[in-house]
């Protein structure tokens, strides 16, 4: 028999809201019974693999970006433009120019020699100085110095997507899953390893994802705290009308500084911030109306989505200025004088300063809509999700002298993802959508909010020019959508013997906790059909993995510019358009 009815004080209890809320939690490893030894050793096991998992995968990780960092020893792409001035902003505090000729290589020989005329740029400075640190710790002459920072933030950005896996999916297997398949994708890889700014907007990104994931559990437990204690003290129906106010939720002021720092990179994560916030009070909404609140809808966005704006807005305004100090506080920044030349009437508390800041920022967004020239790696966001024309970052044909031990070498840096861990990753959107829209999984949802911030903008400015490497700002979502539904074909981990993570939610793979039901005699023949279906599902994913793994090994030299004959690198040019 089945139980489907609570009583109103068992409903609005703090147990029942939080398990409604927030999903049945696994026993913690003390609850494991002693009388079971073999599930005792399953749980020692798994709490082991609770940090041995992410510190393996995040080494593997930090080796695959630093090894040989150094090489090439050239200016990639547009390293030319970052890596400058970030040795200027060191200096000067600003971008200053440098001469048209032989600038590239004065750099490459350890003799700098950048003019004292101030640079007109268009991206804010944060990713530049961040580069700079590396240059501060190991030098402005070699690749080690300007390629460090990038390295490690692609490092620190594989444990994330593990911490969001783990945290979104409630597996450490599913969580690892997605943490290894970032750490070996070409594309993760060599964004990692040149000192390009799209990185850092990823890094940041994912961060403020993971917070607000924190967030969301946080303002849960809150608003069942807050509900269950006003009904006990016979406010019931007031509470249940609009719900208490749970205005203080301190995980959104640190997302609000990671976003303006991802802002304060560049400004497409102005997207993340638009949706990450909306994506928040969303589950807000939710959650009241998974609380029983009569007007859910309403309450959600006066009394959660009001305060969520001025808690993450001015966080990331405040960050995304700070972001700006060198320029304020020299005065030799481009437009840097712009008001005291220009006086305004208008706004005369507004500091000088700021006014030139927001005429440059004006000045930039102009360039940034009129920016369409032609380039011959460029490519739409009609092409990105098949990797139709990633960019060839590097190529030269080294001689006998240098290394070569064939008739004609290559040596390539090319920002090619794994085809089948990338392929693979844009037909599982297809099954997130359907989870998302027809089985209404939060978790879907979520994984899509963040590849959308990343991807959709672009559809808006056809003319402008735009290149494959962008779509790293929602790389870490692609791979979290392979772990959903590699997760799917997997099977329900209860099959296969306990939690993979106590203290999670354990409820079914929709997120939906099941009606208390009474022992069926059909349980064992279930068990074990469901025990057979988990060792199936292991063994696609494991086949899966493996062919990933290999083929980013096949790869591996032509992301990280080793010398190979050029049949080799024409071996690994599978369309035309990679070449």
């Amino acid at each position: 028999m089945t139980r489907w009815i609570q009583s109103p004080e068992a409903a609005t209890s703090r147990t029942a809201l939080r398990e409604r809320l927030l999903g049945r939690t696994a026993p913690s490893w003390s609850a494991v019974p002693s009388a079971a030894p073999l599930a005792r050793a399953a749980a020692f096991a798994t709490r082991h693999a609770f940090w041995l998992v992410p510190a393996l995968i995040t080494a593997l990780a930090a080796w695959l970006r630093l090894v040989n960092l150094s090489a090439p020893h050239d200016l990639i792409f547009d390293e030319t433009y970052y890596v400058k001035d970030a040795f200027t902003l060191l200096q000067s505090g600003y971008e200053r120019q440098w001469p048209d000729e032989g600038a590239d290589e004065a750099f490459l020989a350890g003799n700098p020699q950048p003019l004292e005329e101030r640079s007109y740029v268009v991206h804010p400075p944060l990713g530049k100085w961040l580069i700079g640190l590396g240059m501060l710790a190991f030098g402005a002459d070699n690749g080690l110095g300007w390629r460090f920072a990038p390295a490690v933030a692609g490092t620190l950005s594989v444990l994330l997507v593990y911490l969001v896996g783990r945290k979104l999916l409630g597996s450490i297997l599913l969580g690892g899953i997605a943490a290894l398949l970032t750490a070996v994708d070409g594309h993760h890889l060599v964004m990692s390893r040149t000192a390009l700014l799209d990185v850092f907007t990823m890094l940041f990104c994912l961060a403020a994802f993971y917070v607000l994931l924190l967030d969301r559990d946080d303002g849960r437990r809150r608003l069942a705290a807050k509900v269950a204690a006003a009904t006990d003290h016979g406010r019931r129906a007031g509470q249940l009308l609009y719900g208490p106010w749970n205005a203080w939720r301190p995980w959104r002021i640190l997302a609000g500084v990671l976003l303006g720092a991802a802002v304060g990179t560049k400004w497409s994560a102005l997207a993340f911030v638009a949706v990450f916030g909306l994506m928040t009070v969303l589950w807000d909404v939710g959650a009241r109306r998974a609380a029983g609140i009569r007007h859910w809808g309403v309450s959600g966005l006066l009394r959660d989505g009001i305060p969520a704006f001025f808690t993450m807005i001015p966080a990331a305004a405040v960050t995304y200025l700070a972001t700006w100090t060198g320029w304020l506080r020299t005065a030799g920044g481009y437009h840097r004088q712009w008001a005291e030349k220009n006086p305004e009437q208008a706004w005369p508390l507004v500091p000088d300063a700021l006014r030139s800041l927001a005429e440059y920022h004006r000045s930039a967004y102009g360039f940034h809509r009129g920016l369409g020239s032609d380039h011959s790696w460029e490519s739409g966001p009609e092409t990105w999700l098949f990797a139709g024309r990633p960019v060839l970052y590097h190529y030269d044909s080294p001689t006998a002298a240098e290394g070569c031990a064939f008739e004609t070498c290559s040596r390539v840096v090319t920002d090619l993802p794994n085809p089948l861990i990338w392929w693979s990753a844009a037909l599982a959107l297809l099954v997130v959508v359907f989870y998302w829209a027809g089985a209404r999984d939060w978790r879907a949802g979520a994984i899509l909010a963040g590849i959308a911030a990343g991807f959709v903008p672009w559809w808006f400015y056809p003319e402008r020019t735009m290149f494959f490497f962008y779509t790293i700002s929602f790389h870490p979502f692609m791979m979290l959508a392979l772990a959903y539904v590699l997760g799917l074909a997997l099977g329900p981990a209860r099959a296969a013997g306990p939690p993979l993570l106590p203290g999670t939610p354990t409820g079914p793979p929709l997120g939906r906790l099941p009606a208390v039901a009474e022992a069926s005699p059909h349980d064992d023949a279930a068990t074990a059909e469901a025990a057979e279906r988990r060792r199936a599902g292991i063994a696609v994913v494991g086949v899966f993995m493996a062919l990933a793994i290999a083929l980013s090994a096949f790869f591996w030299p032509v992301w990280t510019g080793q010398t190979i004959s050029y049949e080799a690198w024409h071996l690994r040019v599978w369309l035309p358009s990679w070449g």
